[in-house]
């Protein structure tokens, strides 16, 4: 009995092994191909639980989950002789498990290979376009021609290429100073032209004001002398007119006049006759001397 039981105890646990060895698992993310002697014999993309034969079959896993392949940067000479630093990127997935067993068998492998592709596909489409048509104007579409190219060439692999892109593009270092110096002097240029236009504005500017100072102020001059004479005119008719009204009276101001110019401040000196006529109002009120004034019956003048 107890060989039996012990029998029947190591069968149990074979057959245990046996399942244990004979069961795998494919995951959502993953894709199958079970390998029989080392030759391809099924491919599973259905994720879940499946079988395969202890000893005999083994089972390689692979991916299906979009891949990158970032390139490292490299130098491409464009059409018009310009050098550009590239630093691009793909997006690749598998879609043929077993091609791609056949093919490359190694994710690394595919990699390298793609890598090629891709630069050699890189360095034809972007040399064959301008240094603008890189930068800006046809990229996208650049992008696109890449990308188709090599997806030709990978299909083969069991691969597809989903995008290709450029992160980066430059000058080389020494171009790229080269063009900063120019750039800097060319706006340096631009600026002595700007500040040599605003001198020439400042002194068009400056010149017509002063024009225009020098024409207000003459025609203010001019205004100023025409009033100024209109005045002196008015003054002179006012006079002539007062003279001709009453000579005795214009006399007596203009020598009013005459005493408040003549004997202004406390070192006033003259040297003058008393009988000259300046000082006629100061020997009679009215101007005439004392000898014409007896004779013509006038009262004399007190001292």
């Amino acid at each position: 009995m107890r060989p039996f039981l012990a029998f029947l105890v190591v069968l149990l646990g074979a057959a245990a092994v046996g399942l244990y060895m004979g069961a795998f698992i494919v995951r959502q993310t993953e894709q199958a191909i079970v390998l029989q002697f080392g030759k391809p014999k099924e491919t599973i993309t259905k994720p879940g639980l499946h079988w395969k034969i202890p000893f005999v079959e083994t089972v390689d896993y692979f991916d299906k989950r979009i891949l990158d392949l970032d390139m490292p940067s490299q130098e491409v000479i464009a059409s018009d002789q310009k050098r550009l630093v590239v630093d691009a990127f793909a997006r690749f997935r598998i879609i043929d498990a077993l091609e791609f067993f056949k093919s490359v068998r190694d994710e690394g492998i595919a990699r390298q290979r793609l890598g090629n592709i891709l630069e050699s596909s890189m360095r034809g489409t972007l040399g064959s376009s301008t240094f603008q048509d890189v930068v800006r104007d046809k990229r996208e579409q650049m992008m696109h021609q890449i990308r188709d190219q090599v997806n030709a060439q990978a299909k083969s692999f069991g691969i597809e290429v989903i995008d290709v892109r450029i992160k980066r593009t430059d000058l080389p270092e020494a171009n790229s100073e080269a063009i900063y110096r120019r750039m800097q002097t060319e706006r340096q240029r631009e600026a002595a032209e700007f500040r040599a236009e605003g001198a020439a504005s400042a002194n068009r500017i400056r010149a017509t004001a002063d024009r225009e100072a020098t024409v207000t102020k003459a025609e203010a001059t001019k205004k100023a002398e025409q009033i100024r004479g209109e005045g002196d005119a008015e003054r002179n008719r006012v006079f002539a007119e007062a003279f001709g009204r009453d000579p005795d009276f214009f006399g007596f101001y203009r020598s009013m006049r005459a005493y408040e110019q003549g004997l202004r401040g406390s070192e006033t000196r003259m040297v003058i006759t008393p009988n000259s006529d300046f000082f006629k109002y100061f020997n009679s009120l009215s101007g005439v001397p004392a000898a014409d004034s007896g004779a013509s019956g006038g009262r004399p003048a007190q001292p």
